[in-house]
C-alpha cells in the first residue's frame, strides 16, 4: 500500500463506504442474535512475551458473561494453549522454548514445539477459564477439534449434538483446535477458519472475532498512523481484500484470515464483527447495536444499485 498523502487518498477512494442503512440494519440484527460464537485470538489472551495473560482472560470472560446475562447462547472458540504452555513450563520446569532444545545441539522444529506446548498449555488454559467463569457461577466445557471432525459427516453430527446438549444445559462450550494432531491453525489462521466453519455449521446468529486491533483498517494501524478503520464490509469487500493483500506483513498477516473467515460467514447470511478485545464492554456494545469494530453485512441485506 502506498505511503504519503497521495497514496492515502487513493487508498481511501478505493474503499467506499457501504449504504449506512444496510450497516444499521445489520448492526441491529447482530444485536438481536440469540446464539453468538465468540472467537478470541492468541494476542487477545497472551502478553508481549506470548505467555497467557490472566487479566486479558478475565476481561474476555466478563465480556462473554455480558452476553450470557442478556440470555444469549455463547460458544467460545479460544486460542492461547501454546502461550499457556510456555508460561507453565517457564514457571514450573525452567524449560527454554522458542527453538532451543535445551541440552544437546539438536533444535526442535517450530511446529513440533508448538504442538508440544499446546498439550502442556491446554489443561492450564482450561483451568484458568474454569476459575474465571466460576466467579459468575457459569459452567464451561472443553471441546478439541480438527478440520476432519468438521468435514466428516458422522463426526460433525456428533460434535453438533454435543454443542446442542451443552447449550441446553446452560454450559458455555470452549473450543480449540486439537493441535497435537492437526497443525493447520498453528501454521495459519489462529483458529479463524475453524471458527468460521463452526459458525456456519451450528447455526449461530453472529460471529464476533476479537483481536488486538480494533477492526479492519486501510493499513497496519500498528505502524501506519494514517490507517483508517473500515466500519462496514459488504459490496466493498473486493477493494478491502486488495488493500489487505498489499499491506499485510508477517506481523499483520493474521488479519487476512480473520477477514476471510468473517466474509465466509457473512456469505451464509450471518453477520460478523471483527473488534478489539481490549475495547471496554466490547460484546455489550455489539449487543446494544453500538458501532464497534468492523461489521460484515450478511449478503441477504445487500442490494444491487
Amino acid at each position: 500500500m502506498s505511503d504519503g498523502g497521495n497514496g492515502r487518498a487513493a487508498d481511501d477512494a478505493v474503499v467506499e463506504a457501504i449504504d449506512p442503512d444496510l450497516a444499521r440494519e445489520a448492526r441491529e440484527r447482530a444485536a438481536d442474535a440469540e446464539r453468538v460464537l465468540v472467537k478470541a485470538g492468541t494476542n487477545s489472551l497472551t502478553d508481549e512475551d506470548s505467555r497467557l495473560d490472566r487479566v486479558k482472560l478475565d476481561k474476555l470472560v466478563a465480556d462473554v458473561m455480558d452476553l450470557r446475562e442478556r440470555g444469549k447462547e455463547v460458544v467460545l472458540v479460544s486460542s492461547g494453549a501454546v502461550g499457556a504452555g510456555k508460561g507453565r513450563l517457564d514457571r514450573m520446569n525452567g524449560v527454554k522454548t522458542g527453538g532451543d532444545a535445551g541440552d544437546g545441539d539438536e533444535a526442535v522444529e517450530p511446529i513440533a514445539e508448538s504442538q508440544a506446548l499446546s498439550t502442556v498449555g491446554q489443561s492450564n488454559l482450561m483451568r484458568h477459564y474454569t476459575q474465571s467463569f466460576e466467579r459468575y457461577d457459569q459452567t464451561v466445557a472443553q471441546i478439541l477439534l480438527t478440520g476432519q471432525d468438521l468435514d466428516t459427516p458422522e463426526r460433525f453430527r456428533n460434535f453438533r449434538n454435543t454443542i446442542e446438549t451443552l447449550i441446553a444445559w446452560d454450559v458455555v462450550p470452549i473450543i480449540n483446535e486439537n493441535d497435537a494432531v492437526a497443525i493447520d491453525e498453528l501454521q495459519i489462521g489462529d483458529n479463524d477458519m475453524l471458527s468460521a466453519s463452526i459458525a456456519t455449521g451450528i447455526g449461530v446468529d453472529l460471529l464476533v472475532t476479537l483481536t488486538d486491533v480494533d477492526g479492519v483498517y486501510t493499513g497496519n494501524p500498528k505502524h501506519d498512523s494514517d490507517a483508517r478503520l473500515i466500519e462496514a464490509v459488504g459490496d466493498n469487500y473486493d477493494a478491502i481484500q486488495r488493500l489487505i493483500d498489499e499491506s499485510a506483513t508477517d506481523a499483520f498477516g493474521g488479519i487476512r484470515t480473520k477477514v476471510e473467515g468473517a466474509h465466509d460467514v457473512s456469505m451464509h447470511d450471518i453477520p460478523a464483527v471483527i473488534a478489539g478485545s481490549a475495547t471496554p464492554d466490547v460484546l455489550e456494545r455489539i449487543a446494544t447495536a453500538k458501532p464497534t469494530g468492523t461489521l460484515f453485512v450478511p449478503t441477504s441485506e445487500e442490494t444491487d444499485d
